[in-house]
């Protein structure tokens, strides 16, 4: 199948410069590199944290220092 893909122009000289390099030709250089990207396992994605819910009976009247944050968090 043939296909179009823009390459910028500096990536484009250090592709023909590596396939010259290993006498290759630059589409078993590119050939070879999307390959790769293909089976490479597919990475999981970055793991969130839940920050700890502390609930208070009506908006802004939470009183709590650190010491209480502390205990409820379990922060040496």
């Amino acid at each position: 199948m043939r296909t179009t893909i823009d390459i910028p122009d500096e990536v484009y000289r250090r592709l023909k410069v590596k396939a010259a390099s290993e006498g290759q030709t630059v589409r078993a250089i590119a050939l070879r590199a999307i390959g790769r990207e293909i089976d490479a396992p597919v990475s999981r994605p970055v793991r969130r944290f839940e920050l700890p819910v502390l609930k208070a009976h009506a908006p802004g009247t939470l009183k709590i220092d650190n010491e209480r944050i502390y205990d409820l968090i379990g922060f040496p």
